[in-house]
């Protein structure tokens, strides 16, 4: 088996595609076939150290979190799948391994793959899903007739947080690059304003602010909301949990693996009401150069980089 993995936290020059002994699962947990897997900006913050506290120092790490598959084995406990179902999934951020050739992984954070999309698209699907979706219907618990801002609605989670929000009914406003203004206003997005805006012009307007990329600034964001309205930031900090921490508008979300989300997001998926464009597929042989261009370069934009089983 192979998979890309680290022996030292650092930069993306640490990674290495080598061969591994899979884990077999443990109570609660299932074995995977990866057949594709997708990647997040989480990704390298894991390898980088930034979450050092949470993922300790064991190595060799595996990288990547985001899958689909196949169903290889079952630990004790484990009921609701079975060996060959096809699935879509993530693992913790300790567990983190998906850019494998096969993975273990919780069953909370692993539900059955709906038949009408591709291997490749339920990969895409995860993080930047369960993350809207949590912003949006669980945290946000956004109505009809509502107004929702996403600063950077064309990001992975934006995106998905903009179909999340249209789908219950609310009008969504948002930022992005201004090369984009096309393609956000096809989400359905208005109005729309790039990323430098001045929130001055978008005062008290909002039900519920979004802030996908982590920088708009306090002041902006208490400027955007209305009186009653919430903000959700989805970029943890230490320096920003002080303040999530104190009664009032501000919180950080950091998403959760809840089993019911992560199949509402798969259903959405079915549907076609959630849609995450994939920018390229790569095998993963060629998975660290692929990755390497997406961290330092940020390309390809417009879309999910998703790594296949060849």
């Amino acid at each position: 088996m192979r998979r890309i993995q680290y022996h030292r936290y650092g930069g993306p020059e640490v990674l290495r595609l080598e061969g591994f002994e899979p884990r077999q699962p443990r109570p609660d947990e299932v074995l995977i076939r990866v057949r594709a897997a997708s990647a997040n900006p989480m990704d390298w913050k894991i390898r980088d150290g930034m979450m050092r506290m949470l993922t300790g120092g064991t190595f060799p790490r595996g990288l990547g979190t985001d899958f689909a598959g196949v169903v290889e084995a079952v630990g004790p406990g484990v009921t609701r799948l079975r060996v060959g179902d096809e699935v879509l999934g993530g693992t913790t951020p300790q567990e983190a391994g998906s850019f494998a050739d096969t993975v273990t992984a919780d069953e909370r954070g692993v539900v059955k793959k709906p038949p009408s999309i591709s291997f490749e698209e339920a990969a895409a699907l995860p993080t930047v899903g369960i993350t809207a979706y949590q912003a949006i219907i669980d945290q946000g618990s956004v109505e009809p007739g509502q107004t929702v801002f996403v600063h950077g609605c064309l990001g992975g989670v934006g995106r998905a947080a903009v179909q999340f929000a249209l789908s219950r009914g609310a009008t969504v406003s948002g930022s992005c690059r201004p090369t984009a203004l096309a393609d956000a206003r096809a989400l359905g997005v208005d109005p729309i304003v790039g990323f430098d805006f001045d929130a001055r012009g978008l005062a008290g307007r909002f039900d519920l602010v979004l802030d996908t990329a982590g920088t708009l600034s306090p002041h902006a964001l208490l400027t955007m909301t209305r009186p009653d309205g919430q903000i959700l930031d989805i970029n943890p900090s230490p320096a920003k949990f002080p303040t999530g921490a104190v009664p009032g508008a501000y919180r950080v979300l950091i998403a959760q693996a809840v089993t019911a989300d992560l199949e509402a997001v798969a259903d959405a998926a079915a549907k076609r009401a959630l849609q995450v464009p994939i920018a390229r597929t790569v095998a993963l042989g060629e998975a660290i150069a692929a990755l390497q261009e997406l961290e330092v370069a940020h390309t390809p934009k417009g879309g999910k980089l998703v790594v296949g089983s060849g």
